[in-house]
């Protein structure tokens, strides 16, 4: 088939859906499809179309949908979808009714969505390639990664924050990696590496630098207010680091209800005291890592394109 594959963020974005659009690709071309990637749709031949963002993409959608009702038509939801855009954007809700199929990244977030809406949607795992880093070393202190775009559905001081609550004694320290995307969060990070001598944002890296880092951390903390799908969740999980994570719909659909690594959305001094737990407890660590491993299934990039060959499949 000849596939549009629509996205607001081109792979030059570095950020979570174009990181994700970029896997896509891969994986369908893999399959023998001819991939065509851009941000909108201009009209033009093609057998499918596939638009990543309900809201971003409605117009695309549109086009799409009034030049050719008869050709399948996937959309593909992100958090700001499901959590936000739909319960407040009308052409976010059209979108929905316009799609052949829609495709949400964990199984939670079909609860999101109409009921009428839950027949044609489907569940598609973000994949990641494990990654070869050396063991960090206990004498080199606690490492925790957080990788993340700053922006405010990440929440993404909240760790820093949290380290400044932990006792003396503790050795951890806060990489941070991700661009500022406002001139006030930028100020707000550059301030915190002055003042808080456990955190370190090291801005944006390139995607296997960032890697690299994730693998050779203890940790990862992911502290977002909304997540459709993390892929640092899963590149996390891949890379055998544990995580520690806000108990929101979007991790818990991945990570399970039962998950002892969670804390309360926003909460500081609960994450400072999750944080403390994970450091000075090795059980308690080794549970995490344990309860991870047992996800790697989940992230398998087999299982990946072997679900996207059997949509492709359904809706020809």
């Amino acid at each position: 088939m000849k596939i549009r594959l629509i996205t607001p963020a081109l792979a030059s974005a570095r950020n979570g859906n174009s990181i994700t659009a970029s896997r896509w690709k891969r994986i369908l071309s893999g399959l023998g499809h001819k991939l065509v990637v851009e941000q909108r749709y201009h009209g033009g031949s093609c057998d499918l179309v596939i638009a990543l963002h309900a809201l971003h993409s409605f117009d695309s959608i549109r086009r799409f949908r009034e030049e050719h009702p008869e050709l399948p038509l996937i959309v593909a939801l992100t958090g700001t979808d499901l959590y936000r855009d739909i319960r407040k954007s009308p052409k976010a809700r059209q979108s929905l009714e316009l799609a052949t199929r829609l495709v949400v990244l964990q199984p939670r977030a079909t609860a999101e969505l109409p009921e009428h809406l839950h027949a044609k949607t489907r569940v598609i795992y973000q994949s990641a390639k494990p990654v070869d880093g050396k063991t960090p070393q206990a004498k080199n202190g606690f490492r925790v990664c957080v990788i993340g775009h700053l922006r405010s559905e990440k929440d993404p001081l909240r760790t820093a924050m949290a380290a400044r609550y932990l006792p003396d004694s503790s050795r951890l320290r806060v990489l941070h990696i991700g661009r500022a995307l406002s001139d006030e969060l930028k100020r707000w990070a550059l301030a915190e590496n002055q003042r808080n001598a456990r955190y370190r944002w090291l801005g944006e890296l390139p995607h296997w630098k960032t890697l690299l880092v994730l693998a050779r951390s203890h940790l990862v903390a992911l502290t977002s207010r909304m997540e459709g799908g993390s892929n640092v969740l899963c590149e996390a999980i891949a890379a055998s680091v544990p995580v520690i994570a806000s108990r929101i719909p979007g991790l818990v659909g991945t990570l399970g209800e039962d998950y002892p690594g969670y804390f309360p959305v926003g909460d500081s001094r609960a994450l400072a005291r999750l944080l403390r737990q994970v450091e000075s407890d090795p059980e308690f660590y080794r549970r995490l890592k344990a309860r991870c491993a047992r996800l790697l299934p989940l992230v398998d990039p087999e299982r990946e394109r072997a679900t996207w060959k059997a949509l492709l499949q359904e809706i020809s």
